[in-house]
């Protein structure tokens, strides 16, 4: 099945870096690793092959001061977070 995903990040420079499982939680990767961004809202969808339905997808951002772990809440087959 497919797991789609819509992220809007509050900068631009996001590379999508592929999906992981956290037990029964699916994990989308993303990474802004640069030094200077445009500070623009910038929309990122992907779709995931999996094997089962997830019980939640969350979607982690690495950047070079860390990063962030944030939910995404289905919409209509569709689940959509948003960069806190």
């Amino acid at each position: 099945m497919k797991v789609k995903v819509e992220v809007t990040f509050r900068m631009g420079g996001v590379s999508y870096r592929g999906h992981r499982w956290e037990d029964d939680v699916l994990v989308f990767e993303f990474e802004r690793l640069g030094d200077a961004f445009i500070q623009v809202l910038s929309k990122r969808v992907v779709e995931g092959e999996v094997e089962r339905e997830p019980a939640k997808v969350l979607v982690e951002l690495r950047t070079k001061e860390g990063g962030k772990i944030f939910g995404a809440l289905k919409e209509g087959g569709v689940y959509r977070a948003i960069e806190p």
